[in-house]
C-alpha cells in the first residue's frame, strides 16, 4: 500500500469531497476515485459514504484515519483496525434511548447484540425524544430508540416500527375509573388530561388528541409535563388522566392506577431510527434484535 494513497484518503476526508480533494492533490477526479476504490478493495470494506452534500467516513474509514494520524499509529495496525471495524468486530455503537424503554426493550436488544458482536463497545445516551432527534441530526448518536415522534425524521433517517405498544390510562388510585379492568376512550370524555411538553416530546399531545377525536371528543389538557414521572405526579395532583404506552408506568407509582385502553387503534408506535448510508454490522444487528421481539398483545373491546 502506497503512502500517497493513504494521504489522498485523508485529504478526501478533510475536504468532505472527492472533487475538492482532487483539485488540492492535482489529480483528476477519476484517478483519485480509482485510488480510493483500490484502498477499499485492499482493506476489504467501504471507507466512504457518498451523500448529496459530499462524502463522510464509514466507521471503518474513521477508524483508519484515526489510527493513521494517531501518535503511535502504524500502517499495519491501522489497516487491521479498519478491517475489524468493517466486519463489526470492533466499533462503538452510540444508542440514544428513552429511560422508560430500558427494561422492556433496550436491555433485551443489547443482550442479543452481545451474542453476535461481543467486541462492540456500546455507549448509551439517555435522551428525551427531542434530544434524540437533535443528536441524530448532529451525528452524535448512531441509533435512536424513540416513539411516534420519530416519524418527523423519516425523510432524513432510516426508520422502522419495531413494536406496536398497548396504551394505558394512568389515574389516581381514588379516581372513580381507577378500579375498572379496562377502559374505552369514550369513558374519559369528561376527564382532564395531562400532556407532555412539545419541546421534550413533539407530537405526543397530538397523538392523544387523535385517539380522542376518533372516540368523539377533544381532550382538555390541564397541564403539560417534561418527564413521565412528572406526568404521573400531575395526574395525582390534578385528579386527571394521562394516556401513555404501557411500559411508561412500569412499575406504577403507589398512588397511580393503570388501566388498559381497549379501543381499536389505541396504540403507541416504538420506532428505531438510524443514520442513512451504509449501516455498520452492529447497527443492523441491534435493529434486527428489536424487530425480532415478540409483539405485545393489545386488548380490544368486543363489538356487540
Amino acid at each position: 500500500m502506497q503512502l500517497a494513497t493513504l494521504r489522498a484518503f485523508l485529504v478526501v476526508l478533510a475536504e468532505h469531497s472527492v472533487t475538492a480533494a482532487s483539485t488540492r492533490l492535482h489529480l483528476s477526479q477519476s484517478t483519485l476515485t480509482r485510488q480510493i476504490a483500490a484502498l477499499e478493495h485492499e482493506i476489504g470494506t467501504p471507507l466512504l459514504e457518498r451523500h448529496a452534500r459530499g462524502v463522510a467516513p464509514t466507521p471503518a474509514g474513521q477508524a483508519l484515519a484515526d489510527a493513521i494520524t494517531g501518535p503511535l499509529g502504524s500502517i499495519e495496525s491501522a489497516i487491521l483496525l479498519a478491517r475489524q471495524f468493517g466486519r463489526g468486530d470492533r466499533t462503538e455503537l452510540r444508542i440514544g434511548y428513552l429511560q422508560s424503554l430500558a427494561r422492556s426493550y433496550l436491555n433485551p436488544a443489547l443482550a442479543a447484540l452481545r451474542q453476535v458482536h461481543p467486541g462492540v463497545k456500546v455507549r448509551l445516551i439517555n435522551l428525551c425524544a427531542a434530544g434524540q432527534m437533535r443528536a441524530l441530526r448532529a451525528n452524535e448518536i448512531d441509533v435512536a430508540l424513540i416513539g411516534h415522534e420519530g416519524r418527523l425524521l423519516s425523510r432524513e433517517f432510516y426508520a422502522r416500527r419495531v413494536q406496536c405498544v398497548p396504551v394505558i390510562a394512568a389515574l389516581p388510585v381514588g379516581h372513580p375509573l381507577a378500579a375498572r379492568a379496562t377502559l374505552r376512550l369514550a369513558d374519559l370524555r369528561r376527564e382532564l388530561f395531562i400532556g407532555k411538553d412539545d419541546g421534550e416530546s413533539p407530537g405526543h399531545n397530538e397523538w392523544i388528541a387523535q385517539m380522542c377525536r376518533r372516540a368523539g371528543f377533544r381532550p382538555r389538557f390541564v397541564q403539560h409535563a417534561g418527564s413521565i414521572s412528572e406526568v404521573l405526579s400531575l395526574a395525582v395532583s390534578e385528579n386527571a388522566v394521562a394516556l401513555l404506552p404501557e411500559f411508561a408506568a412500569e412499575p406504577a407509582a403507589p398512588s397511580i392506577a393503570t388501566v388498559p385502553v381497549v379501543d381499536a387503534g389505541a396504540h403507541w408506535d416504538l420506532l428505531v431510527l438510524w443514520q442513512r448510508g451504509r449501516a455498520a454490522a452492529p447497527v443492523k444487528a441491534f435493529v434486527n434484535a428489536l424487530n425480532a421481539m415478540p409483539q405485545r398483545p393489545i386488548l380490544t373491546a368486543r363489538v356487540a
